[in-house]
């Protein structure tokens, strides 16, 4: 049985009691949101987490950081040096891409390295093998697709993201009124021009549930990935995004009916204002399933500084009803990222996320402010840095503009209010 088929059945399942320990929440108030659906634990058969996560309601926001080769670099010891910088800068989950060099043998060492939940995108695999024989994508069959699936799952991921939302119907209107920027997904790209060219429904679509049972063979949880989400500010809520939104509310549906746990990928760039109402109608179109979002950035116009643009709109995303976070790092729109890039865009979400769960109201949230605030007024530089969502940059910082008098900074020096205050308060 499933984890989800154990919730419901009223079984225990040993992998909920150190996750909801993380969480605050005792194993059976869990056990009972990932019944419903509106949490997802995203931990496959056979694996030995050392930090597993809870998504969903009432959960603490969680961060993803993407990895993985691209074409024009491709090597395995530069993704673990950037695993290791996600998972040092705190990041809850890591999915590798990887579109080059060996990317099967890539993906099992990243498995070996990453003690958190990992996930993968199977159609890249597919469109990488169809490019290493020199074959054309449109030539791809429904079983070359499922095949990717299934060796994502035999290597161990603990989700996959499968863009099976993404219909002729969705690719239609999105035709006819046209956009911006397109379709900016990789996998939605691939997939609308299979569709195209072979006048044929999305086999991820049409064969879902036989992707359902892939991934229930080993218990991996599914990311149903929006091929259609905005790349611009303009093309936000179409009615292309909107078709796509309903349809993986009904493929979850199925797909948690077959026992597998769902969690649903969302936009994109999106303007500020629009972020609530679209964070309230994922919940309802999807019957309140954990929704991971990118971002979403809230401007098209901050290249090299879209890892805070990213931030900004995921803090309010997440205070509005997101409850994962992909980082977007200061390399967005522009290169592969790399492992600095990768360390910031963590860090970004991380405070995205916490600023959240502030709040939200989450139960224990703002102890960590709390504490360090305390540290801040009695000038406790040591506990301070301690206490810093990046301890390394606030030492660095710190000790680069050394003062005179060690109690204060460089900022206020002898009129620091803080220090002065000591004889008011």
């Amino acid at each position: 049985m499933t984890l989800l088929e154990k919730t419901r059945s009223g079984r225990d399942d040993p992998r909920l009691a150190p996750v909801a320990k993380r969480e605050n929440l005792s194993p059976g108030e869990l056990a009972r949101r990932v019944a419903e659906g509106t949490v997802v634990v995203p931990w496959a058969d056979g694996h030995d987490l050392a930090k597993p996560i809870a998504i969903g309601r009432g959960c603490r926001v969680k961060v993803n950081a993407n990895i993985g080769t691209s074409p024009d670099k491709s090597g395995l010891e530069e993704e673990l040096v950037k695993l290791r910088a996600a998972l040092d800068a705190g990041a809850d989950a890591v999915m590798d891409l990887s579109i080059g060099g060996d990317i099967r043998g890539i993906r099992r060492r990243i498995r070996e390295n990453c003690p958190v939940s990992l996930g993968g995108v199977p159609i890249y695999e597919a469109a990488f093998r169809c490019s290493s024989r020199r074959r054309p994508f449109r030539r791809m069959t429904a079983g070359d697709m499922l095949e990717a699936v299934r060796s994502h799952v035999e290597d161990g991921m603990d989700f996959v993201t499968v863009h099976c939302g993404i219909t002729r119907a969705a690719v239609d209107f999105f035709r006819d009124k046209g956009r911006i920027c397109g379709i900016t997904s990789r996998g939605g790209s691939l997939l609308a021009r299979w569709m195209l060219a072979n006048n044929e429904e999305n086999p991820l679509y049409s064969h879902f549930d036989e992707v359902v049972d892939i991934c229930r063979s080993r218990d991996v949880a599914l990311s149903l990935g929006d091929a259609l989400r905005p790349g611009a500010l303009a093309d936000a809520g179409d009615r292309a995004q909107i078709h796509e939104l309903y349809t993986l509310g009904e493929l979850a549906r199925r797909a948690k009916t077959r026992g597998v746990q769902v969690f649903i990928e969302g936009p994109g760039h999106v303007p500020f204002d629009q972020i609530p109402a679209q964070m309230r109608l994922e919940k309802i179109a999807c019957d309140q399933a954990p929704f991971y979002v990118l971002g979403p950035l809230v401007t098209d116009v901050a290249p090299g500084y879209d890892h805070l643009v990213g931030a900004i709109g995921g803090a309010l995303a997440a205070t509005c009803g997101a409850d994962f976070l992909c980082y977007v790092t200061p390399a967005e729109h522009l290169r592969l990222p790399g492992t600095d890039d990768v360390r910031q865009g963590v860090i970004a979400s991380r405070i995205a996320a916490h600023a959240a769960d502030i709040a939200n109201g989450l139960p224990g949230a703002r102890d960590w402010d709390d504490a360090m605030s305390r540290a801040r007024k009695a000038r406790d530089w040591d506990g301070q840095f301690e206490l810093a969502i990046d301890p390394e940059l606030a030492r660095r910082s710190h000790g680069s503009a050394p003062p005179r008098n060690e109690s204060v900074c460089t900022m206020c020096g002898e009129f620091c209010a803080l220090r002065d205050d000591d004889d008011l308060f």
